[in-house]
Formats: C-alpha cells, sequence, structure tokens
C-alpha cells in the first residue's frame, strides 16, 4: 500500500504581541576588512564578549602587493563598504581594519568616508587605537616592527613621529602580500620581535591586522619585560571601551588592565 498522505494544515499567525529584547542588550560594533584580511574577525571572536556584543563585517575590495598605491586605492570605495554594515541599527563603533592604509590614505580622509556612509559613528583605525593604546600606557617611545615593504613601512614611522612618538628602532619583513602575512609563525613573529626591540623603547608595536600577533603579546612582554601592542589588540580594545565595555574586556597584555583615556590623542 501506498503512503497515506496527510492534509497539509493551515498556517496559524499568532495574535501575539512578540517580545523583543531592547536594542541596547547587544553593543554593535562594525568592522570594514580588507577582502583578503584572514586575521582580524579571528581575533574579535577571542576577545569580544559574545553575550554583551557583535561584531558586524563587511568588506572592501583590496588588491595585493601591498604598496602604498595599492593601499591607497581603496579610498573610494570605504564609503560604500561602511553603508553596508547593518542598516539602520546603531553602532557604538566602526573599526576600519588596515594599519597601513589609515596612515597612506591619511585618517582624516577615512573618517570622512565612513561618515559618508554611516555618519555620527565614532572610527577606530590601528594606528589611531595604537596611539591611543601608548597615551593609557604612558609609552613615548616605541620599537616598530611590520610585516610591510620598506617603503610601506616609511609612512607608517613618519605617522608615529608626526604625532609625537618617538621610535627607537624600525624593522620590517619585507613582504608583500597580507595573505601571507597573516600565516606567519609564532616563532617567527616572536625572534622577529625580538630583534625589533632596541633598550631606548618603552614599548613594541607590532603593526597590520593580517599578523596574527595577538597569540604572542603576552609572551613578549615576558620576554622583553615592557608593554608590546599589535593592530587587532588596540582596534578590539579601543571598540571595547567605546562600546561602554572596558570593565568587561579581557585580552593579553598590559594594554587590557588600562582605561581609554579620557583626553586621548586627536585624530
Amino acid at each position: 500500500m501506498g503512503a497515506v498522505e496527510s492534509p497539509v494544515p493551515e498556517v496559524v499567525e499568532s495574535d501575539a504581541e512578540p517580545g523583543l529584547e531592547p536594542e541596547t542588550a547587544v553593543a554593535r560594533l562594525g568592522l570594514i576588512a580588507l577582502s583578503t584580511d584572514l586575521t582580524l574577525e579571528r581575533d574579535a571572536l577571542r576577545l569580544i564578549p559574545p553575550d554583551r556584543a557583535a561584531l558586524h563585517t563587511t568588506r572592501v575590495d583590496y588588491a595585493n602587493p601591498t604598496t602604498p598605491a595599492n593601499l591607497a586605492a581603496m579610498a573610494p570605495r570605504i564609503g560604500a563598504a561602511a553603508a553596508r554594515i547593518v542598516p539602520g541599527v546603531d553602532l557604538a563603533a566602526i573599526c576600519f581594519g588596515c594599519t597601513s592604509a589609515s596612515v597612506v590614505i591619511g585618517e582624516a580622509a577615512v573618517d570622512r568616508a565612513v561618515a559618508e556612509g554611516r555618519p555620527g559613528v565614532p572610527v577606530v583605525t590601528p594606528p589611531r587605537a595604537a596611539r591611543w593604546a601608548f597615551a593609557a600606557l604612558g609609552v613615548r617611545r616605541i620599537a616598530l616592527l611590520t610585516p610591510y615593504l620598506a617603503e610601506t613601512t616609511r609612512p607608517m614611522a613618519r605617522y608615529f613621529e608626526e604625532h609625537g612618538l618617538g621610535l627607537a628602532s624600525i624593522r620590517c619583513l619585507g613582504m608583500a602580500d597580507d595573505r601571507l602575512m597573516a600565516r606567519l609563525s609564532r616563532g617567527t613573529l616572536v625572534a622577529e620581535a625580538e630583534e625589533a626591540d632596541a633598550a631606548g623603547a618603552e614599548a613594541l608595536f607590532i603593526s597590520c591586522t593580517a599578523v596574527p600577533a595577538l597569540g604572542v603579546v603576552a609572551e613578549l612582554e615576558k620576554r622583553l619585560g615592557k608593554p608590546v601592542v599589535c593592530s587587532n589588540q588596540a582596534c578590539l580594545w579601543s571598540m571595547l571601551h567605546l562600546a561602554g565595555l572596558g570593565a568587561e574586556a579581557a585580552g593579553p597584555g598590559a594594554l587590557f588592565a588600562r582605561a581609554l583615556p579620557a583626553d586621548r590623542p586627536a585624530a
């Protein structure tokens, strides 16, 4: 015998008013990531408390190699990328997730571009977040380690000097593809950081959101005996504080024991 077909039940629409959680129950953070990024979202999962905050990501087209010209080419696309981040929903902050592009394009230009798509939302860039981190740590002189080519590292060094931070040393790895930067081994990062450190440096900054440096911050602070700040650590620390979650923020290194400075350096 064949199977007996049961009649399809009618759809019953509830007449009860749905209960909704408050819009403020979850802090919402926006991220503009490069199309090639492999690291920043992963690091965010490690640091953002999932019951208190959510990260909403959009991507902006980017083509390697990581040269100043290619980084600058992203500028016209930032505004449209920002506009795609959960339209109509309040955001506590938006991060433009590229350290070197923030410097090459200029943070004022990044701010304007993000504001075109999402006006009124605080903007975090990795170099700006790093300056806030150094202000919180009381650091005035740093050692700089980047994965970039020398031509991409030089503007980064100038950026920090122009914003009043001294440079005790500058070291780069000469890499051109951010997808390879994302595969740097723990051993390489530790060894290169130790080479980059200098006696006159009060802290070490590891630049680039692609670099998986978050996992070596604690070890490096023990080895070097000084604060270590990396791009993703600084960005996520800044965003959590801007979202009012600073007291709940937990992460590696001395930075997460510090509050976002009320008198933090301007853009």
